[in-house]
């Protein structure tokens, strides 16, 4: 499977408000239960999920990347969105930068495997400065779902 078929138009945020990495990841939430992705009755459950995640260490990964994510058993399959924002957002990045895309996603507890495929995925994928440009450069979701269909990153669906 490829990350681009965790997303669809609606999973896609270009305009994500929020300041810190709490208003931003509440945000994505709320935006995935108005799409009709999650369940409203789950909300403050994933929220405190990635809440307890974040304060591990942050998913500011660096160069303007965070991935904030959780297992729950609460959900059956992978729920993900991507979002951008122009301005940044504050999340404690491992270089102290402000993160201008997020991948957020909550796994299955059953689903580890894929779990860690997922966040290696995107790691690779956003360690290209090139594909991060692109991003920024995007004028809709079809643009951002073209350049994750664009890039080689499989992720195995063995479990």
């Amino acid at each position: 499977m490829k990350l681009a078929s965790l997303l669809t138009p609606d999973q896609v945020i270009l305009d994500l408000p929020g300041e810190v990495c709490s208003e931003a990841t509440a945000a994505i939430i709320d935006h995935l239960i108005a799409k009709g992705r999650l369940k409203e009755e789950l909300r403050e459950e994933v929220l405190e999920l990635l809440k307890e995640r974040e304060r591990q260490i942050s998913t500011g990964i660096g160069s303007g990347v965070a991935i904030p994510h959780a297992f729950s058993d609460s959900v059956d399959q992978v729920v993900a969105a991507f979002a951008r924002s122009v301005d940044g957002v504050d999340f404690e990045a491992l270089d102290n930068a402000p993160v201008n895309f997020i991948i957020l996603f909550i796994v299955p507890k059953k689903e580890y495997n894929m779990h860690l495929q997922t966040l290696a995925a995107i790691a690779r994928m956003f360690n290209n400065c090139e594909v991060r440009q692109q991003l920024m450069d995007a004028r809709g979701t079809e643009d951002v779902l073209d350049i994750f269909a664009s890039r080689p990153s499989r992720i195995s669906s063995e479990q």
